[in-house]
């Protein structure tokens, strides 16, 4: 441990008394307020809460903040340090672009503060930004009112718990290259952008865990076809765990899965989206698609895309239903409960009160070994449609409920012709599909 004449050296002429460490090592921790800290002055204590992390992380000792309001920016972090806020203890945003900077840093915990970003930060900026860090814990935090992004991280190694992020610009949680991030039971509402984002420079293993977050009222400021918008976003990120999460009125996907391999989407409430609910597309593969219920929506599940490389899904055991006529935003979206092209298994499923296609198999020469079996479909337009355009793979359309459909039950399809009504009664026409033991009432 950094001795007492080294300590009081590093600390220049506002140096910490003689007496003010005797009582952090009698305390156990760094009182703010011993570094002249006050949370009634409105003007900007930046050199003085960089003082107090200075001797904290020195002492090997938790920074205790009390309650009320300290105007700061771009404080630096790069040692082993807990900061702790008491209720009410507010870190607002000064003339920098973050109020904390931790970096090339290990065994850092944030816990109990609010970060107020009184909209003064850049796009590009964040409340709080973490760069090359190990084993950091933001915990049970709040930030508010960021013109940029709530939490920034790069090459994070640690967990983002039981935080608010609030009246976010762009996005809540922008998560680049982790090294093995959990964010974990978060509620995040009215972003401009996303709500959760776990992204890579290039595809690789990730490794991050979402799970439990509350996301609602995402917006699309951005525009775009669906970079922006989405609940939750994975690009290019492998082996990335997404379950229990309950997201709301996202002005496209609840989920949207971007170029991932091996991505498991299980148990999420997805209710009231602008575009597709949960979708997997362009090169992706081996994504587990189960349990998960869509309430409401321009469309349920993609797993599409195989002119992109997309492939290798399994959708199983979910809920779609009461899905819209069409899309709030995006035009060329048109309503189905479940949409599928290449080597897939979309089974035990049921869909509900689509005006389009429950089930949508393949799509022209987009299709490639799907089996479609024993789902329920009831109440849609149309209830499965198979494609049988030149160049079309192998489908097995096997005992399937097909219940109340509004104008016909199982189709055969080139592109959006329809070129048999009754694709069972005309099998033996359409060599590409195997169709039996399907029920239709």
């Amino acid at each position: 441990m950094t001795n007492r004449r080294q300590l009081l050296t590093g600390m220049g002429s506002a140096a910490l008394s003689m007496s003010v460490f005797q009582r952090a090592v009698a305390q156990q921790s760094v009182d703010g307020t011993e570094f002249g800290l006050e949370a009634t002055d409105t003007g900007d204590q930046s050199g003085k809460f960089q003082m107090a992390v200075d001797a904290a992380a020195a002492l090997q000792q938790p920074l205790y903040l009390a309650a009320g309001t300290y105007q700061i920016s771009n404080i630096a972090v790069s040692r082993p340090i807990t900061i702790r806020g008491a209720p009410g203890a507010t870190l607002r945003m000064g003339a920098g672009d973050a109020i904390l900077v931790l970096r090339d840093c290990s065994d850092v915990v944030l816990e109990g503060l609010t970060f107020d970003g009184i909209d003064a930060l850049g796009r590009d900026g964040a409340l709080l930004s973490i760069t090359n860090a190990q084993r950091i814990t933001v915990q049970n935090c709040t930030f508010l009112r960021a013109a940029g992004t709530g939490i920034k991280a790069h090459n994070m190694q640690g967990r983002i718990e039981n935080c608010a992020l609030s009246d976010i610009a762009d996005t809540a949680i922008h998560a680049n290259d982790s090294a093995g991030i959990d964010i974990l039971g978060n509620i995040i509402a009215r972003c401009g952008n996303g709500g959760i984002r776990v992204w890579r420079s290039q595809s690789g293993p990730d490794g991050a865990r979402l799970s439990g977050n509350r996301i609602s009222d995402i917006d699309w400021v951005g525009g775009g076809n669906g970079q922006n918008g989405n609940g939750i976003n994975v690009f290019r990120a492998d082996n990335v765990g997404i379950s229990d999460n309950h997201i709301v009125n996202c002005a496209f996907s609840a989920i949207r899965l971007n170029a991932t391999k091996n991505t498991r989407v299980i148990g999420n409430h997805c209710q009231d989206s602008g575009e597709v609910s949960i979708f997997s597309e362009f090169g992706f593969s081996g994504s587990i698609i189960s349990d998960n219920l869509i309430d409401g929506g321009a469309a349920g599940i993609s797993m599409t895309n195989f002119n992109d490389g997309g492939r290798l899904a399994v959708c199983q055991g979910n809920i779609v239903r009461n899905l819209l006529e069409r899309s709030p935003n995006n035009p060329d979206t048109v309503p189905y409960g479940i949409g599928v092209e290449a080597d897939a298994a979309v089974t035990g499923n049921v869909i509900e009160g689509v005006p389009g296609t429950g089930i949508a198999v393949g799509w022209g020469p987009y299709l490639r070994d799907v089996l479609v079996n024993d789902n329920m479909v009831r109440e849609c337009t149309i209830g499965i449609a198979v494609s049988v355009a030149p160049g079309a793979g192998h489908a097995r359309i096997s005992d399937n409920v097909v219940s109340g459909s509004g104008e016909h039950a199982i189709i055969a399809a080139q592109w959006d012709a329809i070129v048999s009504q009754d694709l069972p009664a005309d099998a033996s026409q359409f060599p590409n599909v195997a169709i039996q033991g399907n029920s239709v009432i």
